[in-house]
């Protein structure tokens, strides 16, 4: 036969106390798990400008200008990346540098959503080099922009 000792919690009050404690621990550990997208960092002193450039089902396509701080980060596609490869371009606000490929695609002054990468400048578009970045598929992308050209420039 058990004996009761004063102590011990009865099992419906213990379940009471570790159901919400279990849920606490779930959504703290999620709130701290990484997301996946691509993300541009700018470990410059500047304002950058970025666009990305991508294929889908509608053909190659480019978009932009994202506004990139000094020192800071923007995600310029959110969630799963669904390609390998992807191509930037970014450009110094004040126009003192350029991170480029030889990718040519087309950009546009403002902000754009542009379906195609051929005939740039009879569509009204400029046409700009893209550099490639092959991800390997995998789900999540971060490329780090800097001053120094010795300094890695790009990281998963």
């Amino acid at each position: 036969m058990f004996r009761k000792l004063p102590h011990a919690i009865p099992s419906i009050q213990r379940l009471a106390v570790l159901i919400p404690l279990t849920l606490g621990a779930f959504m703290l550990a999620g709130a701290g798990e990484a997301r996946a997208d691509f993300r541009v960092c700018n470990g410059t002193q500047s304002l950058v400008g970025g666009a990305i450039g991508y294929r889908t089902a509608e053909g190659w396509v480019t978009e932009g200008w994202w506004q990139i701080p000094a020192n800071s980060c923007a995600t310029l596609i959110e969630g799963q990346l669904g390609s390998r490869y992807y191509y930037l371009y970014a450009e110094d606000a004040g126009g003192g540098g350029r991170w480029a490929g030889d990718i040519n695609m087309c950009v546009a002054d403002n902000e754009f959503r542009i379906v195609g990468v051929e005939d740039c400048f009879a569509r009204g578009f400029q046409r700009v080099g893209f550099k490639e970045y092959d991800t390997g598929r995998q789900g999540s992308w971060m490329v780090q922009l800097s001053d120094a050209p010795e300094a890695p420039e790009s990281q998963n």
